[in-house]
């Protein structure tokens, strides 16, 4: 493809449907660079169906988008870092942890602890490590959606830029279902319901918090499947948005805090853990996962708990099977499905 000289038009294949624009031109046109995209689309020189249009706005399959005419070095490699080497070691640490693999997703059953995405002072983190995940694909694992640091559980990778923007896109119009699994300091009431209210991000740099407030409104399901008298619950949360720590917030917003969730539940979610004999840690995790799978159907992966909740499920005496009873009323063209614990 050459750079137009005197603008042009491109119809957007199915393939490259829910593509963000800018990521659209930074396949076709790498040497373009940021700067320069961004004020052809301030100055509507670039259009989508003939309207101006944002860089972060979504592809459609038929679309046109106009090219303006270009530099010659648009088509040019944009700079950028080395990029880092794959190391074998961590190759094999990822791949002890997929749950599902085939051409066009993975998804990996990540440990609590690990950083999904670099931040301030993060060394290592899932994203960096995806190079050494290729499997023999000609691309690298894309993310498509989140777990905080401190979670682990099911986590969906793209293996395509076309299937993980297939991916995000069914997770931006939520037709991707995830249910979690926590134990909770104390037994939320009523034993099943929902908690709906505006979440806002407050506190300084590297120690923020999502509380109550006028941001945009959360929305999260839950039902208990367990409850050891008043102390704890094991509860299934099923998250209708997606902000971040929603559950962690929603949960001590109940008034039951997440099981070592200092965070949010204070020193007494933490202490509640060593007074019962319990493992340290939270004690969330991203049980299950259902998606529609970018080349038809839908992909159904549950995740074994991390060694901590395992062994504080073992010394409470709650059976992992006792959750199948619950899982019909999230997903109830599922119900029947075969957990594996």
């Amino acid at each position: 493809m050459s750079a137009p000289a005197g603008g042009a038009y491109h119809i957007v294949a199915p393939r490259e449907a829910g593509l963000r624009l800018d990521r659209w031109f930074r396949q076709r046109f790498p040497g373009l660079g940021h700067g320069r995209l961004a004020k052809l689309l301030r100055r509507g020189q670039v259009r989508l169906d003939g309207a101006r249009v944002a860089g972060g706005a979504r592809l459609a399959a038929g679309q046109k988008i106009r090219i303006p005419p270009l530099p010659a070095d648009a088509l040019a490699p944009a700079a950028a870092a080395p990029a880092r080497p794959a190391c074998a070691a961590e190759g094999a640490f990822l791949e002890s942890l997929l749950l599902h693999r085939d051409d066009s997703v993975l998804v990996v059953n990540k440990p609590a602890g690990l950083a999904v995405q670099g931040g301030s002072g993060l060394r290592r983190h899932l994203d960096a490590m995806l190079p050494a995940l290729r499997l023999g694909a000609a691309e690298t694992p894309r993310l498509t959606h989140r777990l905080d640091k401190d979670v682990s559980g099911a986590l969906a990778l793209g293996r395509s830029a076309w299937a993980a923007a297939r991916l995000c896109q069914a997770f931006r119009e939520r037709r991707a279902r995830k249910l979690y699994w926590a134990l909770t300091v104390g037994v939320p009431s009523p034993r099943r319901g929902e908690i709906e209210s505006p979440l806002e991000k407050r506190g300084a740099a590297g120690r923020e918090k999502m509380t109550p407030g006028t941001g945009r409104t959360a929305r999260t399901r839950y039902a208990i499947i367990d409850t050891l008298a008043s102390r704890l619950a094991w509860v299934a949360f099923v998250p209708e948005s997606g902000r971040t720590h929603q559950l962690r917030a929603h949960a001590a917003a109940l008034g039951t805090p997440i099981l070592g969730d200092g965070k949010y539940g204070g020193a007494a979610a933490r202490r509640a853990a060593a007074d019962m004999g319990l493992a340290a840690g939270v004690h969330l995790h991203a049980r299950r996962l259902c998606l529609p799978h970018p080349e038809g159907g839908m992909l159904d992966v549950s995740a074994p708990p991390p060694a901590h909740m395992a062994a504080s499920w073992r010394a409470l005496g709650l059976d992992m099977r006792a959750a199948q009873r619950d899982f019909a009323l999230f997903f109830p063209h599922d119900g029947n499905a075969q957990e594996q614990a």
